[in-house]
């Protein structure tokens, strides 16, 4: 990794420890969307049975764009994992849909997201989540062992995304499945006019677009990709549901932009 690129990472980190600290004292500044709990980031994206079934404390932590557990089909007993779990929402949802046969995984490379997840799951009663710590390109879980992976507006903050893609089809079974909620930019943005339009921890900056998001699934062993934009968060970008089945292709990693510099991809909120 560059020393860019682990700047730049650092930053993120640091961002999103700030937002945990923030809920914990109950000043809920977010990062995502600049701070922004409107229907673009947030709880806002949750139907209100869903928000109904979590602590109040894993609502406020929700910096998501979109909300991955209404496009992932979870059905009972299986292995979930949850990328950038942050306070825990999503694995909390996962774990009571895929019972107490099931698994939700969390993984986070934030301690103070990680301890906030942990305590909503507590307070939620959940006794099927598992958190962890470490980086979403390199997921500390072994081949073959999830059904479904999951993530909600991480992996445009990853300074590696096609490591992140590679990752996914790794620890899935042949046949698992991902549902992902990400920010995904139109064909005809640059990396630099996509900075133009938000910060890197904005969730804005970093993101790719359409094509390379369906390039990278393919080069990494997946079949069935889709990616479906669902709603406007800036000029040329979206709020977007991304599906793919990992298939028995032999993977390769893709050629997508790499974060350089944390200055050059436009600094964090």
């Amino acid at each position: 990794m560059t020393a860019g690129a682990e700047q730049l990472r650092d930053e993120v980190r640091e961002r999103y420890a700030e937002a945990a600290r923030a809920v914990t004292a109950g000043t809920n500044r977010g990062c995502c969307g600049e701070g922004s709990t409107d229907e673009k980031f947030g709880e806002a994206l949750y139907a209100a049975e869903q928000r109904g079934e979590l602590p109040d404390k894993a609502v406020l932590a929700s910096l998501g764009c979109g909300n991955p557990i209404a496009v992932a089909d979870l059905h009972e007993g299986e292995t979930v994992l949850d990328l950038g779990s942050g306070g825990g929402i999503d694995v909390i949802l996962s774990a009571k849909r895929v019972g107490p046969t099931g698994t939700a995984f969390g993984l986070d490379m934030t301690d103070e997201m990680l301890a906030l997840a942990q305590y909503n799951a507590q307070e939620a009663g959940i006794g099927n989540a598992v958190f962890l710590k470490g980086v979403i390109e390199e997921i500390p879980l072994p081949a073959d062992s999830v059904d479904v992976v999951i993530s909600n507006c991480v992996i445009n903050l990853s300074v590696d995304k096609a490591a992140v893609l590679m990752e996914m089809g790794r620890v899935l079974r042949p046949g698992g499945r991902i549902g992902v909620s990400d920010v995904v930019a139109e064909d005809p943005l640059t990396p630099a006019e996509r900075a133009e339009r938000g910060s890197y921890c904005g969730c804005i900056a970093g993101a790719l677009s359409k094509s390379e998001y369906e390039e990278g699934l393919k080069a990494a062993g997946f079949d069935d990709v889709s990616v479906e934009f669902t709603h406007r968060v800036a000029e040329g970008m979206h709020g977007a549901i991304v599906k793919a089945v990992r298939s028995t292709a032999e993977p390769r990693r893709a050629q997508l932009p790499v974060a350089a510099t944390a200055s050059a991809s436009g600094g964090c909120c």
